[in-house]
C-alpha cells in the first residue's frame, strides 16, 4: 500500500501534523503572550518599551523571571537589591540600567551616599578585576592566599 502513494504525497502527508503542532504552538505563544503583556500593563500603568523588545514568544518567560527576581519575598531587600543591580550596571555600562536602578534604588529608601559607594563598589571589583586578570595572576595561588588572609584576620579578631 505503501507503493501506491507517491514520495511527494508521502511527504505531504507526514507535513501536515507537523504544520497543525506549529500552528498550536504559535496561538499558545500568541495567549501567553497577551496574558504577560495583560499583567505588565496591570502592573506599570503601560507597556515599557523594554517589554516591547523582547520577543514575543519569550516574553512571558522573561516577565514571570522579572517578577520573580522582584518578588517581596526575595531573601535580599529591594534597597540593597537596586544597589547592587547598580553597581552592575555602572560597570557594563549600561545608561538604561543605571538610571532606572538608581531611581529605583532611591524609591526603596537608599540615599545618595549610598548610591555613591554602591557604585564604587562595583568601580572597585572593576579595578582588581583588571590587576588580577591582566596581569595574570594564578588563580588557584590567589585562593590560597585568600584563605590565609581569611584565617590571619579571624584569629586577630577572635584576640
Amino acid at each position: 500500500m505503501n507503493n501506491m502513494i507517491s514520495l511527494p504525497a508521502r511527504r505531504i502527508i507526514l507535513l501536515i501534523p507537523i504544520i497543525l503542532l506549529c500552528m498550536s504552538l504559535s496561538a499558545q505563544e500568541k495567549s501567553d503572550y497577551a496574558k504577560a503583556k495583560a499583567d505588565i500593563v496591570q502592573t506599570f500603568g503601560l507597556f515599557p518599551s523594554m517589554f516591547e523588545a523582547f520577543p514575543q514568544h519569550a516574553l512571558s518567560g522573561a516577565w514571570e523571571n522579572f517578577k520573580q527576581l522582584h518578588s517581596p519575598d526575595n531573601k535580599i531587600p529591594p534597597k540593597y537589591r537596586e544597589l547592587i543591580q547598580l553597581a552592575v550596571a555602572s560597570q557594563v555600562p549600561c545608561e538604561y540600567c543605571i538610571y532606572f536602578h538608581a531611581a529605583s534604588a532611591r524609591m526603596f529608601g537608599a540615599s545618595e551616599d549610598e548610591i555613591k559607594e554602591a557604585v564604587a563598589q562595583g568601580a572597585t571589583s572593576r579595578h582588581w578585576s583588571i590587576v588580577l586578570k591582566g596581569n595574570q595572576v594564578d588563580f588557584e595561588e590567589f585562593k590560597k592566599e585568600f584563605h590565609a588572609m581569611m584565617d590571619y584576620m579571624a584569629k586577630n579578631q577572635s584576640e
